[in-house]
């Protein structure tokens, strides 16, 4: 689990590879689930919150970045 802190830290290029390899380990855990490889089916749930707390903190860093303009 990222904390928002954690991800607070970091730049926007820094957040977009954040973003990108949670969703990918959250297709992998859909694809265990699927395949019924998948015992902890809470790590799904945590995965998608951490992804949209990812993607809030880079919104809100786009918003910072745009507004300083």
């Amino acid at each position: 689990m990222t904390k928002a802190a954690e991800l607070r830290q970091k730049d926007v290029a820094g957040l977009e590879a954040e973003v990108k390899e949670l969703q990918k380990a959250h297709f992998g855990l859909r694809m265990q689930k699927a395949t019924q490889q998948l015992n902890n089916t809470g790590s799904l749930r945590v995965t998608r919150r951490d992804i949209a707390r990812a993607k809030t903190i880079l919104a809100q860093k786009r918003a910072e970045k745009t507004a300083s303009k």
